[in-house]
């Protein structure tokens, strides 16, 4: 019995491991899409994202947080996405 439970922690373990690393992998790709994506829209000179001025008008008020629960409603973005693309449009308005 002891070994069997030894056996399926293993197990458990190594999965989690692998899981972990795939994701780490997946996460690559994504960032360098997010590279390419942003590349091919500079080059194409396609418009901004229109929720871009309301949300640039929060930051300068210093909204952040309601900056950032805009861009997640508008955009169905993570908590995390939000913060990071509001975090974004700050540093490329400096």
């Amino acid at each position: 019995m002891e070994y069997t439970l030894i056996i399926v922690c293993f197990v458990l373990v190594f999965l989690v491991i692998s899981l972990f690393g795939r994701l780490d992998k997946l996460d690559g790709r994504v960032k360098v899409l997010q590279y390419n994506l942003e590349q091919i829209s500079k080059h194409l000179e396609l418009p901004e994202n229109p929720i871009n001025d309301e949300l640039r008008k929060l930051i300068k008020e210093g909204k952040d947080i309601k900056a950032v629960k805009k861009a997640r409603e508008t955009l169905g973005l993570s908590l995390l996405e939000g913060k990071e693309y509001i975090d974004k449009l700050k540093i490329d308005d400096k």
